[in-house]
């Protein structure tokens, strides 16, 4: 008995989900997760919002939308730094697409109620190779703050 149960939570089969393609709703979930794990923290807030932005971005269930982040985790996992992530959103989407994946960032980061200096560093990172200005950038960070 132990056997069969040790075998069903250990992977027997050796399953493992492939890595996802690096398209541009890949990159802005990886985006996602990468902000929410910025303060080395991965609350069930943040993983909540992150589903429902996806939910709601792609027009897709929360079983798809919480599949798409577990393949956003996994992307976001092999490619080290950020910059190289925004920069595959850089050129595929446009200054509006940039700037809801901004606020959908920032509603991340505000999902446990705690904002870090971490956070507010990765967030910037991004901002800078969008190319959205300071004044754009505070504006769409105070439109994501809970009241």
């Amino acid at each position: 008995m132990l056997e069969r149960l040790t075998a069903f939570f250990g992977n027997p089969a050796g399953y493992h989900t492939p890595l996802p393609e690096a398209d541009a709703q890949h990159a802005m979930g990886a985006l996602l997760v990468r902000a929410a794990k910025a303060d080395h923290t991965y609350l069930v807030e943040e993983i909540a919002m992150i589903d429902k932005i996806l939910a709601q971005r792609h027009g897709i269930n929360p079983v798809a939308a919480a599949k798409m982040r577990a393949e956003c985790e996994l992307l976001e996992r092999k490619i080290p730094q950020t910059t190289d992530i925004a920069a595959i959103l850089e050129t595929a989407i446009g200054t509006a697409e940039k700037e809801a994946t901004l606020l959908a960032l920032w509603q991340v980061v505000f999902a446990d109620g705690i904002m870090h200096v971490e956070e507010d560093e990765v967030l910037h990172q991004i901002e800078a190779v969008f190319g959205v200005g300071p004044e754009r950038a505070k504006e769409l960070q105070l439109q994501a703050e809970p009241s």
